[in-house]
């Protein structure tokens, strides 16, 4: 579920954005942001195991009572799920209208759409991932794998390069921290800390093997796909560059069975990452950083306000904004917390302070590097997180003084 969680929509998003930041030293992207979320996955599952609960960033900040910080960045953490819904939305139109050429108009609708159908999933209480999630997170997964090794099979190194000006080693890092979105599913997972078994034991394990896995997987197609159609190709078509590599090795099979993997893989990401937001913001409702109306239940016991608001926003954002945008300010929005919660668990002495205190220190730094980027790049989109700061610090506090909260 971890895994699952991670490549949801990660590397069928985000693959165009890295290439056509860092060239041919992608593949080297995926790993510096991964040992990042390396470093913030043991923070979190230290903390989980040190306060015996789940519930990520809010409740960690809530255990040592800082409790309007801990509503600020909820605040500010539940926008950045609600930007990777849209990402993952858009992903999934561009790619099945891709395949079906009904023109323009299509993807957008495609996105609204699937959005619409996953609000309804989890209105009726039936959004909990089960045996069908763990089917599609391995199918996807052989669909990657397998479109990876077609394309390593030909390992043919200008390919990585092909049609993009020179890069060097500080693109990779410039392109690690724009593509972090693809790495925070693991985190999704911590909210459950009380419905898994033997969870101290279970989510180490899980978090971490996850996140090594993934990081694998990313090179290897990041790799592969470069080897198949060429760097250039890639960011020309970024939307939808795996279903292209994919008809490359196997024609119009590949292209089929890539498309399917991509529609399985958002479509699964789009439901657990919507499931599990509207948890975390009836929490935060809970626990009066929220009004109370998003923390109310229909019959099914679902917090159905909290699911209308999140799935209405992330296809409102599916529609104004760009791939390349979205991804990077979600980018921005989970370095900010991971930031957090490595010094958290840092200042408390959980775990390895090396580990935690290195992972707050290339969080920070990775931030700051997306936050000059943007600034030179998409100021609009740094504008917008910016504002989403200054409402989540200063206006939370007087709107819940107008609002009910219990």
């Amino acid at each position: 579920m971890a895994v699952g969680g991670m490549v949801g929509g990660g590397i069928f998003s985000t693959l165009g954005v890295v290439i056509g930041i860092a060239g041919p030293f992608a593949w080297l992207s995926f790993v510096a942001a991964g040992l990042i979320a390396l470093a913030a996955g043991y923070s979190y599952v230290k903390l989980a195991a040190h306060h015996g609960e789940g519930g990520g960033a809010f409740t960690f900040l809530r255990e040592i009572n800082a409790d309007g910080f801990a509503g600020s960045l909820s605040w500010v953490l539940i926008v950045g799920y609600v930007l990777t819904n849209s990402v993952y939305s858009i992903t999934f139109g561009q790619y099945l209208g891709h395949v079906v050429g009904l023109g323009p108009w299509f993807p957008p609708a495609a996105a609204v759409g699937i959005l619409a159908l996953f609000v309804g999933v989890n209105l009726r209480g039936a959004g909990e991932a089960g045996g069908v999630e763990v089917f599609l997170v391995w199918f996807k997964l052989a669909v990657l794998a397998g479109l990876a090794g077609f394309g390593l099979a030909l390992w043919d190194p200008p390919m990585l390069s092909r049609g993009l000006p020179p890069t060097g080693l500080g693109a990779a890092f410039a392109g690690a921290a724009s593509v972090f979105m693809a790495y925070e599913g693991f985190q999704l997972l911590t909210y459950d800390y009380d419905d898994i078994e033997s969870p101290d034991r279970t989510l180490p394990r899980a978090v971490l093997s996850a996140i090594v896995v993934v990081i694998v997987l990313y090179v290897a197609v990041a790799l592969g796909t470069a080897m198949l159609i060429g760097a250039d190709q890639i960011v020309a078509h970024q939307e939808v560059a795996l279903a292209i590599a994919g008809q490359k090795a196997l024609g119009t099979f590949g292209l089929v069975l890539v498309t399917i993997g991509a529609a399985f893989s958002t479509g699964s990401a789009i439901n657990s990452t919507l499931f599990a937001t509207a948890r975390l913001a009836q929490t935060v409702a809970e626990g009066g950083e929220l009004p109370a109306a998003l923390d109310r239940k229909n019959a099914a016991g679902v917090p159905d306000r909290a699911v209308l608001v999140l799935g209405g926003s992330a296809a409102l954002l599916a529609i104004l904004g760009t791939l390349t945008s979205l991804v990077e300010a979600a980018s921005l929005a989970f370095l900010f917390t991971f930031v957090v919660v490595c010094g958290l668990a840092f200042l408390e002495r959980v775990g390895l302070r090396a580990v935690t205190g290195a992972g707050a220190l290339a969080a920070s730094a990775a931030a700051l590097g997306l936050v000059v980027r943007l600034l030179r790049t998409d100021p609009l989109a740094l504008a917008f997180l910016g504002l989403l700061v200054l409402v989540a610090v200063f206006g939370r506090p007087i709107l819940l003084r107008h609002t009910r909260t219990e």
